[in-house]
């Protein structure tokens, strides 16, 4: 059984994983930071201080949907991952 699958963070970033996880270290200041090309590519991914506390209405709301597709989508196969 494969116990470790590599992901691009373009993919996790599509999954509003990213911006969840920068909720939560919003709380203590720090945030991870994608460096995002014209283009779309991501070139740089670092952690970073930061003085800003949480996101704008639009992005909390876009947010909190992106969460939801993810987890009605990927909720069957998370259940059966952690019962393996």
């Amino acid at each position: 059984m494969v116990m470790v699958n590599e992901k691009s963070w373009k993919e996790f970033r599509e999954t509003n994983l990213f911006w969840w996880i920068n909720r939560i270290l919003h709380t203590f200041g720090w945030a991870i930071v994608f460096q995002i090309e014209k283009n779309g590519d991501i070139t740089n991914v670092y952690p970073a201080r930061v003085k800003f506390r949480g996101f704008a209405e639009k992005s909390e709301t876009e947010g909190f949907i992106g969460i939801s597709e993810y987890l009605a989508k990927e909720s069957k196969r998370l259940i059966e991952e952690a019962k393996s």
